[in-house]
């Protein structure tokens, strides 16, 4: 979630029982008892138990029943951290272990070709320059290696927001009299700084560098055409004058998480897309659900629409409101294009991406698969980012076969695994147990009903599937963001970035308003609707012991888990977008690690973050003043890691990421990929 001026409202006015909820009953019912995933409150509560709690329920909960335990015990990872927790840091540079070094790396605006002009401090590109040249505000993004080499790949990048007078000499052009967007190229230049980035990188004697003019290179923005595939495709909700099929939709924006597929594709998510739109008329239900807006547009970008340079209404389409006689004759289905996990093969430069309608439409924030298994479906969860919002997953038609991870044809495979399938919404109950909610015509309602007594066919349920979820019963969350999967486990792991409206309190939870959020855990239970679920660990600062659950310590403190991803070894990688006071004072954004699967208590059951264990949550990364931490890649020898740099303050100054600007000296900033590798050449991390 970028530092904009965007600030997630209340969509979800359903009554539905909240994780906040959920949880305060979940660790009264269980005390001190195990559950089959870890200590759970044992841990959490370690060194000052319930009676530190400033609760007036002075009463102790009667312990139930803990969930029964995994049979299996799960593979664990053999390694190990090597580093030493790093301090926090408030400096204009990044800050790293010692034996590592931190380059820059296709910072905004860098020139994938011959087309576009090198970066100008002054704001001066144009709009093609834009569109030839790596994106505004980096964040999710992937690694690809080219012939199976760890020196040689494609990265890609996407670029969640802009930043207006970081793209301007004088920032936005406004007309003195309407205070409306009167400069067409200005506008363009923004619709091209948003979207995905693909380039070529190659590591040249111990350093990463661009590879200009590759023919993988490319830019797909919020004006490239994107096909539309699953349930919604082809529907009378996707018709425009553009599309009177309903095939195609004109770009991809606000590209925040990320995800990519066995099959060697990338996945990219539309999260904060809803505001790019506007409509003046009376909302759609499915408008009103999901945040459409009824008066402006983020960049006013419709402001000029009618515009005598305007090609094929670019700009007239971001009006969705019903003028005319049908939608063959206005832009009222064009937000319905958006809102999706889109799929873009990075070998294919001239392949178009596909939005994948089977997987929901809402603000997803990352797409991550669950653990392979031969021959049983394939599993993605993603995280709707927002306050009160619902964790999903979609459950392939198709079962897994290793020959599709090297296909011939990887965007046909993307179609066999991601257009037929079952969607499903979380509801977290209190005793550890979960349920996946089948977001199906079929499905019951808490009403009584069924689905398919509030919506026609799976299209209509698809293209509001936040308000489907909340007539089935789903568990509002405190904004679901990324969520990752362990390798060796196969636990699934989600960060709750921080909900400052949650309200409950009792002495099993006393963290009134959720300003610092936590990470959740679950294992899938013997059917697609089952699971078990903990808490791994709460954000906090060290000196809020109501708040610090998990009794983190200076070298750990963290705030507004965000990005969240493993690398093949088992680490866990954790990166924050702070948002809270207590902590970014003493430190700005960063990234921590730990390795989840070697996390024991004494019966050898996997554990959370508590007292017992809390060092081996380590502090590896901290970024510069300003700036979020987000997005993470890793080369496959695990020699280098990528992590971006989305809005930084005052950086960067050189390709050295860890020198800071001098005191005093103000620059353009730039976001931008920073690799960390190890000094002597070796693994990272370990």
């Amino acid at each position: 979630m970028s530092k904009a001026t965007f600030d997630p409202t209340r969509y979800n006015n359903s009554n539905n029982t909240s994780f906040a909820e959920v949880l305060d009953k979940h660790l009264s019912r269980r005390h001190f008892v195990k559950s089959g995933l870890g200590l759970g409150a044992l841990t959490a509560f370690g060194g000052f138990g319930l009676a530190g709690c400033n609760s007036d329920d002075k009463t102790t909960p009667t312990p139930t029943e803990p969930v029964p335990p995994t049979q299996v015990p799960p593979a664990r990872s053999s390694v190990s951290l090597g580093f030493n927790s790093i301090p926090g840091s408030l400096t204009d540079a990044v800050t790293i272990p010692e034996g590592y070094k931190a380059q820059i790396l296709a910072p905004w605006g860098t020139p994938l070709n011959d087309k576009a002009a090198p970066w100008k401090a002054d704001g001066s590109n144009t709009a093609e320059d834009q569109a030839n040249s790596v994106g505004q505000n980096h964040d999710g993004m992937h690694f690809f290696p080219l012939n199976d080499a760890a020196d040689d790949g494609l990265l890609c990048i996407n670029h969640e927001y802009i930043e207006q007078d970081a793209l301007h000499p004088m920032g936005p052009t406004l007309d003195a009299d309407t205070g409306l967007r009167n400069v067409i190229d200005e506008v363009r230049k923004e619709i091209n700084a948003h979207g995905i980035t693909v380039v070529r990188i190659r590591l040249v004697e111990g350093n990463w560098t661009v590879v200009t003019n590759d023919s993988h290179n490319r830019r797909i923005t919020g004006a490239s055409t994107l096909d539309i595939a699953g349930p919604v495709a082809y529907s009378e909700h996707l018709v425009t004058p553009f599309s009177p099929d309903g095939s195609q939709a004109r770009g991809t924006l606000n590209n925040c998480g990320n995800g990519y597929t066995p099959w060697g594709t990338y996945l990219t998510c539309e999260e904060n897309w809803p505001e790019y739109f506007v409509n003046k008329g009376e909302l759609t239900e499915s408008q009103k659900r999901i945040g459409i807006g009824t008066s402006k547009t983020r960049y006013g970008w419709a402001d000029l629409a009618g515009h005598e340079e305007e090609r094929v209404d670019e700009f007239a389409r971001f009006d969705v409101t019903a003028t005319g006689a049908g939608a063959l004759y206005d832009y009222r289905n064009e937000a319905n294009g958006h809102g999706y996990i889109v799929e873009i093969d990075p070998y294919s430069p001239n392949a178009r991406g596909v939005k994948r309608t089977a997987l929901g439409r809402f603000r997803h924030e990352g797409c991550t698969f669950g653990k392979l298994e031969e021959g049983k479906s394939l599993v993605f969860y993603s995280g709707h980012d927002s306050r009160f919002e619902y964790l999903y997953k979609f459950v392939s038609k198709a079962s897994w076969s290793e020959a599709d991870a090297k296909p011939a044809n990887r965007l046909a495979t993307g179609a066999k695994y991601m257009d037929d399938g079952v969607l499903y919404v979380a509801r977290f109950n209190e005793d550890g147990s979960g349920t996946w909610l089948a977001l199906e015509p079929g499905s019951s309602t808490q009403d009584g009903k069924t689905l398919a007594d509030y919506f026609a066919t799976q299209a209509d349920i698809l293209l509001n599937t936040p308000g489907a979820a909340d007539l089935l019963g789903a568990t509002p969350m405190d904004r679901p963001e990324w969520c990752a999967v362990d390798p060796f486990t196969g636990s699934a792991y989600l960060t709750l970035t921080n909900n400052s409206k949650r309200t409950e309190t009792n002495s099993a939870n006393p963290r009134l308003k959720n300003n610092f959020g936590h990470i959740i855990r679950w294992d899938e239970g013997a059917s697609d609707t089952e699971f078990n679920w903990d808490i791994f660990v709460f954000g906090a600062p060290t000196d809020n012991a109501d708040y610090n659950l998990s009794n983190l310590s200076e070298f750990n403190q963290f705030a507004s888990p965000d990005g969240l991803s493993f690398d093949k070894r088992g680490i866990l990688w954790i990166q924050t977008d702070n948002g809270a006071s207590e902590v970014t004072s003493y430190t700005n954004d960063q990234m921590l690690a730990v390795v989840p699967s070697t996390l024991t208590d004494g019966d050898g059951k996997q554990q959370t973050i508590g007292e017992a264990n809390q060092t081996e949550l380590r502090r590896f990364f901290v970024g510069p003043n300003g700036c979020e931490v987000t997005g993470f890649a890793i080369s496959p020898d695990y020699r280098s890691v990528f992590a971006n740099i989305q809005h930084p303050d005052n950086w960067p100054v050189s390709n050295d990421a860890t020198e800071a600007t001098p005191a005093g000296e103000r620059i353009r900033p730039r976001a931008a990929t920073v690799v960390i590798r190890k000094l002597d050449g070796t693994e990272v991390g370990v």
